[in-house]
């Protein structure tokens, strides 16, 4: 072959891979902004039904990019969901697999030398920084967040301690900063989240926000429009608390234009679990959250697992696009991989890559998606394959069965009619799982 027709086509092979599917050159190195909100549930969102909370920005935010229907958590409670996030193991195999306190403060933390998708990042010469809420292990032990990868940490490190909005201090990076009591936590993490994205615009950045909005406890320091509906004090809290971390979100969508970051970078949303009230609870039934699910936080069915989960990426990801395709926590670091043109290394994630979900193509094909959790005295699973979802709610439980394509709200156990599919989910739950002495299986 001539050389410079050979040199033609290694260019245009280049522009292929670096172009997204609506035309627009991908950057090099796009920054990374992972948004985690606390309890959140679907439903609390415009995009997703919600009639009586206010949530402009992410409204706006699914209207640019894609709004993902079936968006899965690592774990329907807090700490293995997000150890999950940062990890790319699922339940199965993580080294954090239930809510777990370690006295006097903060939880049971990532082992030493745990890879992270902040690891990556840093690795490969981004910025890194976590604001909000850590909760996989403080300062002083291997899971802080400085030694995982980060950079820089502002916020809350121990999961109870958060439960407090008007706290007596907070952690900027290892250091405690004393508070009065009467300042609202959220202002301080969303400026110093602000001033950290300002402060490193000019290289590229991974920023994982993690708010602790809307978990309860339910404390507000302004009620704002909600002061005047004929609400019950914890309804108005609650919405007030929900509109507060959209604000705050689009304060940081709107720097991203100011900063000219907004093509350069990849947003994505999501809740770290479930909505913490049933359906028939006084919020879960006042907000309607469910949007028909069934089950909330803590549990295995689809109301304590999917989420809300929305990716802008202007000029890549197809605004206004809804995606029916299922990706899960553990995909993110893969696909971080993936974008950083890093070669995949199948020990450090159970996840795939999901790159080609955000860009509006089809997805990976996968075996089964799978969890676990650990609380109390509790064992229990699910797993996806396809559209069959298995739970079983204890180690001597029968598998319960369901078609999420037709019965997505898993209304109708199908498990006796279904003995092969009930055999097959048997060998999922089995053998993706492995032993862990942090957690043993306990007989019901």
């Amino acid at each position: 072959m001539h050389a410079r027709t050979w040199t033609i086509l290694v260019v245009w092979g280049a522009l292929c891979f670096l172009t997204s599917p609506t035309g627009a050159a991908e950057p090099a190195k796009p920054n990374v902004i992972f948004i985690l909100c606390d309890d959140l549930a679907r439903g609390d969102l415009g995009c997703y039904g919600q009639a009586r909370i206010k949530t402009p920005h992410l409204d706006q935010l699914a209207r640019e990019g894609i709004r993902f229907t079936q968006g899965y958590t690592g774990a329907p409670v807090c700490a293995p969901s997000r150890a999950v996030l940062m990890t790319g193991k699922h339940t199965g195999h993580n080294p954090i697999r239930a809510n777990r306190e370690i006295k006097p403060e903060g939880q049971l933390p990532l082992p030493a030398n745990t890879y992270t998708v902040a690891r990556l990042f840093k690795d490969h010469g981004y910025a890194t920084a976590c604001t909000g809420k850590w909760g996989l292990g403080m300062f002083d032990s291997t899971g802080s967040p400085l030694k995982v990868g980060f950079d820089h940490f502002f916020g809350y490190n121990c999961q109870r301690h958060a439960h407090s909005y008007f706290p007596a201090y907070l952690y900027r990076d290892d250091q405690r900063i004393e508070l009065d009591r009467k300042t609202y936590a959220q202002n301080l993490i969303a400026d110093d989240t602000l001033a950290w994205v300002k402060a490193n615009q000019a290289r590229p950045f991974f920023l994982y926000y993690a708010l602790t909005l809307p978990h309860g406890r339910y404390e507000i320091d302004d009620l704002g429009e909600y002061a005047r509906t004929d609400w019950t004090a914890e309804q108005k809290t609650y919405a007030a608390m929900v509109t507060r971390m959209d604000r705050d979100i689009g304060r940081l969508l709107a720097l991203l234009k100011e900063l000219k970051l907004d093509e350069k970078t990849l947003v994505v949303v999501a809740g770290d679990n479930g909505s913490a009230f049933g359906p028939d609870s006084p919020l879960g039934k006042f907000f309607d959250q469910s949007g028909g699910l069934r089950g909330f936080k803590r549990g295995m069915y689809e109301g304590g697992l999917r989420q809300a989960c929305l990716v802008r990426w202007p000029g890549v990801a197809p605004a206004g696009r809804v995606c029916d395709e299922p990706w899960a926590f553990w995909d993110f670091l893969p696909t971080c991989q993936e974008l950083l043109g890093v070669k995949a290394d199948a020990a450090k994630a159970d996840g795939v890559s999901v790159l080609p979900l955000f860009r509006g193509q089809p997805g990976p094909k996968r075996t089964c998606f799978y969890w676990e959790l650990h609380e109390g005295n509790r064992f229990i699973q699910a797993v996806r394959f396809g559209d069959w979802k298995a739970v079983k709610n204890g180690p001597n439980a029968g598998i319960e069965l369901y078609d999420l394509q037709r019965d997505p709200g898993e209304k109708n156990n199908l498990a006796a009619g279904q003995p092969q599919e009930v055999k097959r989910a048997a060998e999922l739950l089995h053998s993706e799982r492995s032993d862990d002495p942090n957690w043993p299986v306990k007989k019901d």
